[in-house]
């Protein structure tokens, strides 16, 4: 069947109509014709998979990843970087207009640096003696040599992990280039942020994308410096990165976080960069809610994709701190949140960032000011 795609989801794939019900195609970029074979129909919806491509788009590229077509790790390997950016800001824009009753919200132009060989982390999955990557929408494994998003160093290691009973993160240190894998048994790296320097163990959060992660964390620093900001909620906190990068500005900062693995670095991150003026609190925020009091003039939140829980929502519009700063890796959720803040908060703006190029993911930092 042949059928012309009129634009993409949030997800990259190609939108069309068969018999007025919405088409989702794999691989197809806007403007394109293509051959399809439908994978599934619903009531709904449909969707399928591009078997050839007869009306090519000028968007285009070829992949450049041996692997692009098998693990469906990079849904957007076939678009030019340039579009994809384009694409990620226009999703976070068309998703805030849709989702939020809000009015007029800016949206800044989205930050971006190199394509590949940006990920400090990868998890490889082992069974049946093989080791690599899940093939897409299954638990066949792919062996691999390499993965493209990588960092180079990181890359080289992975042609000697050995199958296991048990998933294996590799990591490496930004800057120190330490490596965490099978092969060491390290407990920990240090790794580094800007000038700040931290600890991270194997099942600690870390940002996977040091570059632009810095990008992002100097534009949170840059605003609690202009708000002249004392005293942060850092909720959410993983590792302690974010407040810990802050602390040198501010009089305190209280981080909460549910892993205990990440609490326990970011008291060591605290020794190692004389961050005296932060405590760490072992708990989930909702639980924690206590802890938050009106002492703190700003907090910054960076939740799971599930965004806030209901009863910190709640918190937060009773205390009211002066300054909301959200980091978001869902646009959906923060746009949910957005509902539920706005009787106390309006959105000065949202800048999106690519943290995760080649994939259809995006991460946002959305700045609220107290009405």
């Amino acid at each position: 069947m042949k059928v012309a795609i009129e634009k993409l989801d949030h997800y990259g794939r190609g939108i069309t109509k068969i018999n007025d019900k919405i088409c989702f195609v794999e691989n197809a970029l806007k403007e394109e014709v293509v051959e399809i074979k439908i994978i599934k129909e619903t009531k709904k919806y449909i969707l399928a998979s591009t078997t050839k491509i007869i009306k090519e788009s000028k968007d285009r590229v070829a992949p450049s990843c041996p692997y692009s077509n098998l693990c469906g790790g990079c849904h957007l390997a076939h678009l030019s970087f340039e579009k994809e950016n384009e694409f990620k800001e226009s999703k976070v824009t068309e998703i805030i207009k849709k989702f939020t009753k809000i009015k007029d919200i800016t949206i800044k132009n989205i930050i971006y640096d190199e394509p590949y060989h940006y990920r400090n982390k990868i998890t490889l999955h082992s069974k049946d003696g093989k080791v690599g990557l899940y093939e897409q929408k299954s638990n066949t494994i792919i062996p691999i040599k390499s993965c493209l998003l990588v960092n180079k160093k990181l890359n080289e290691e992975i042609k000697n992990v050995l199958p296991s009973k048990e998933d294996i993160i590799l990591r490496i240190g930004n800057k120190t280039e330490e490596i965490l894998n099978q092969n060491n048994k390290k407990e920990s790296i240090t790794s580094y942020i800007g000038n700040k320097k931290y600890q991270v163990s194997a099942q600690s959060f870390f940002q996977v994308n040091s570059t632009i992660t810095e990008k992002l964390y100097d534009e949170i620093k840059s605003i609690i410096q202009e708000r002249n900001s004392k005293n942060v909620l850092d909720l959410y906190c993983g590792t302690g990165t974010i407040g810990i990068y802050v602390s040198d500005i501010v009089n305190n900062v209280l981080g909460i976080e549910s892993c205990k693995e990440a609490v326990m670095d970011a008291n060591t991150n605290k020794e190692l960069n004389k961050a005296t003026n932060c405590t760490y609190k072992l708990g989930k925020v909702e639980d924690l809610t206590k802890e938050i009091t009106n002492k703190y003039d700003t907090a910054i939140i960076d939740p799971p994709r599930s965004g806030l829980h209901k009863k910190v929502v709640e918190k937060l519009l009773e205390i009211t701190p002066k300054n909301l700063i959200y980091v978001s890796c869902d646009p959906i959720t923060l746009a949910r949140d957005l509902n539920l803040l706005k009787e106390k908060y309006e959105v000065e703006y949202i800048r999106p960032y690519n943290m995760f190029p080649r994939t259809y993911h995006v991460e946002c930092v959305c700045v609220l000011n107290k009405r």
